[in-house]
């Protein structure tokens, strides 16, 4: 009897080389397929893809599974980055992993997989997958603290049948530990925190390089003028640092955060202090949903949600509105909640789907 054939995404970074080796000890035929998604300014300055390779390839070696190099820069272009920058010019702020996971690593990836002849894929992700009567359920990762759920609630029943997530089940220091086992020589390698494929670059003269940026009034909520702002595009609801505005006025010390921008005159609009009113919101609207099982949840409070990754679950109340759109109501107000970025509805561990926050 032939073994499964599986693709894996390797990255050179340790959770996919693990990954990989779990899967060849489980005794798959395992393929590892390193993805380069960037080449535009792809320096040494920058982007470690040349180094990651080099990664890659040395710990396929040590398993012993042949590596694969594969360019999908088109299709990340296209299907990511343009939606990437458009988001940001209409002054929202995007979740470039969302779109990555859903448009590359599990399409991309999983039609160039097909091609090899492979029954599954697989990535390095802290999630689970469970089938229960023929429904496939996306599952918070073990480990609490790296779940990575929020990411890929936009997966379907049939990208999720044929995906395996092979450390959903492990810690981070586990993974580690299984890497310097094997002496791996990436067990050791700190995780990346860049945007998805691009890198670890300075985010403001990067977006620059793309977006033409207006400079124009900071402001009170009452049309105070504060201060300058370089382009509403470098700024997101809540942001403290980088505002050049100072952290006093009128000699009270409170720090200022960015509670809106006004896209048509212009203005970034600032509060004092964490906690200042209107930076918390008790309801908000979600559109361009996707729901995991294919069935709309009911309208109940059995639910909780995040507005961002690492937020503690909040329980909410989600109200259909149809025609791909809800609102979400918490039992809770919720701090800095921000168009473009994803809410992401959760059952206990189950991740149900979500939704891009539109206001």
């Amino acid at each position: 009897m032939s073994k499964q054939r599986v693709v894996v995404g390797m990255s050179g970074g340790v959770d996919s080389s693990v990954a990989a080796l779990l899967l060849k000890q489980q005794g798959y035929d395992v393929i590892g397929l390193f993805m380069k998604n960037w080449e535009e300014d792809d320096t040494d300055e920058y982007c470690s893809s040349r180094q990651d390779l080099i990664d890659a390839a040395s710990v396929a070696d040590i398993i012993g599974i042949p590596l694969e190099a594969v360019n999908f820069s088109i299709e990340y272009k296209e299907r990511v980055f343009s939606q990437f920058l458009a988001e940001y010019k209409a002054g929202r702020t995007p979740n470039p992993d969302v779109l990555c996971n859903a448009e590359i690593k599990f399409k991309a990836f999983l039609d160039h997989a097909t091609s090899l002849g492979a029954e599954h894929i697989a990535t390095g992700h802290y999630a689970q997958v469970r089938e229960i009567n023929g429904v496939f359920q996306l599952l918070k990762g073990e480990d609490g603290t790296k779940d990575q759920s929020y990411f890929l609630y936009r997966l379907n029943q049939a990208q999720l049948a044929g995906t395996l997530f092979p450390i959903g089940h492990l810690y981070k220091r586990d993974v580690r530990k299984i890497a310097r086992d094997h002496s791996l020589p990436n067990s050791a390698k700190k995780d990346s925190t860049g945007i998805c494929f691009i890198g670890e670059r300075p985010f403001r003269e990067f977006l620059n390089r793309y977006l033409p940026h207006e400079p124009g009034e900071i402001q009170t909520p009452e049309g105070a003028p504060v201060g300058k702002h370089i382009g509403l595009m470098y700024y997101t609801i809540g942001q403290r640092q980088g505002l050049g505005i100072g952290g006093t006025r009128d000699g009270d010390g409170e720090p200022w955060f960015v509670v809106d921008k006004n896209m048509t005159t212009n203005t970034l609009v600032v509060v004092q202090g964490h906690d200042h009113p209107a930076l918390f919101r008790s309801t908000l609207s979600a559109a361009d949903l996707t729901w995991i099982s294919g069935e709309v949840p009911h309208c109940n409070w059995v639910y909780a949600a995040k507005i961002r990754y690492r937020q503690p679950d909040a329980p909410c109340f989600i109200a259909h509105l149809g025609s791909g759109k809800c609102d979400i109501e918490f039992a809770q107000p919720q701090w800095a909640v921000t168009p473009g970025q994803s809410v992401v509805v959760y059952e206990s561990k189950v991740c149900l789907g979500g939704g891009i926050i539109a206001g």
